[in-house]
């Protein structure tokens, strides 16, 4: 899949390694644009229509904001009552329906494979914004673009990288997608700490050790985050849970905070978290003591999603080389300061 143009974003299994420099290539390149240093508007007149049946904040509003940096425009849908779903219409139905209305479409859905189901049927391509517990391929591919950016500023590749991976990772499709990824590069450590009823699951285990990856599963998290330069850390999924209560058992298990970091970490060792952090009491998982820590990158990494996704969209619809063909600077004053 060296040519985007026109194609679905369904699966990090889509993805080589060639692919994912030729994504992160032109992330690179839209930098002005998400820092508002300049203007395109290489996809005017294209429409976007965003279906999240799922909650959501950044992932929606992200996608949103990379196609209006292009110049295109977005509906949205939030939520099943609000759609004909609601009403008994079919996943099939509604995606001849609405691809009739839009360039590109972007999808979230709480039951797994539905938004493969929902790209049969479409006319335009879609991107999977999440299906239930089994992928979140644009929040993969924004993480190890981060990964690889954070790595750098210590001289560092994703080659031989050590990543552990904390909390819900049986639920949590950001880490499953993301270990698919990281598969691409070489010698990757990985470190999965978790309770045995929360673990990896055992298909990508084995998965990961069948490419040649050094796999280590742990209930400690002072073990787990010992010499490692990425801890990637996860809330518990408590949607996927049968109900609270049985989420409350593992809510708070796991934080990271200054004390642990400095007392496990090595002073390199980068933070990440997909978001959103559960900063509740009795959760905690990453504490607010680490908000200024210098190797905090979650909001880096949020930066970084308006970068991915517009490259996604730029590939995905061929104008990955016409970027600047209407570029201009902005005519407004823009006080932003972005995460570094």
């Amino acid at each position: 899949m060296r040519n985007f143009a026109g194609k679905h974003i369904l699966s990090v299994s889509q993805f080589s390694r060639t692919q994912l420099d030729q994504i992160f290539e032109v992330a690179d390149r839209m930098l002005p644009y998400a820092r508002r240093q300049r203007v395109t508007r290489v996809l005017e007149g294209a429409i976007l229509n965003n279906m999240f049946f799922e909650p959501s904040t950044r992932t929606r509003i992200s996608f949103g904001c990379a196609f209006n940096l292009l110049g295109g425009q977005v509906r949205e849908t939030t939520g099943l009552k609000t759609s004909s779903l609601s009403k008994g219409e079919s996943l099939y139905d509604t995606a001849k329906v609405i691809s009739g209305y839009s360039d590109v479409i972007v999808m979230r859905h709480p039951m797994e494979g539905s938004v493969g189901q929902f790209a049969k049927a479409s006319r335009v391509p879609v991107v999977n914004a999440g299906d239930g517990s089994n992928e979140h391929p644009s929040q993969a591919l924004l993480d190890l673009y981060t990964m690889s950016k954070e790595l750098a500023r210590f001289d560092a590749k994703l080659d031989g990288v050590k990543v552990a991976m904390i909390g819900d990772l049986a639920h949590g499709r950001t880490v499953h997608s993301l270990s698919r990824l990281l598969s691409l590069y070489k010698n990757v450590q990985f470190t999965f700490v978790a309770p045995p009823e929360l673990a990896m699951p055992v298909e990508i285990v084995e998965y990961l050790i069948e490419k040649g990856h050094d796999v280590r599963e742990t209930a400690s998290m002072e073990e787990g985050v010992h010499d490692v330069d990425i801890v990637y850390q996860t809330r518990i999924q408590e949607e996927r849970f049968s109900s609270k209560e049985a989420a409350d058992k593992f809510r708070g298990a796991y934080r990271l905070n200054h004390f642990v970091y400095s007392q496990f970490c090595q002073p390199t060792t980068v933070i990440m978290h997909p978001l959103p952090r559960d900063s509740r009491m009795e959760a905690n998982e990453l504490d607010n003591d680490l908000n200024e820590h210098p190797n905090l990158a979650i909001f880096r990494q949020t930066d970084n999603g308006i970068l991915v996704r517009m490259a996604l969209f730029a590939l995905i619809l061929g104008v990955e080389d016409q970027i600047e063909n209407t570029a201009r600077e902005v005519n407004w004053f823009t006080g932003r300061r972005f995460e570094k």
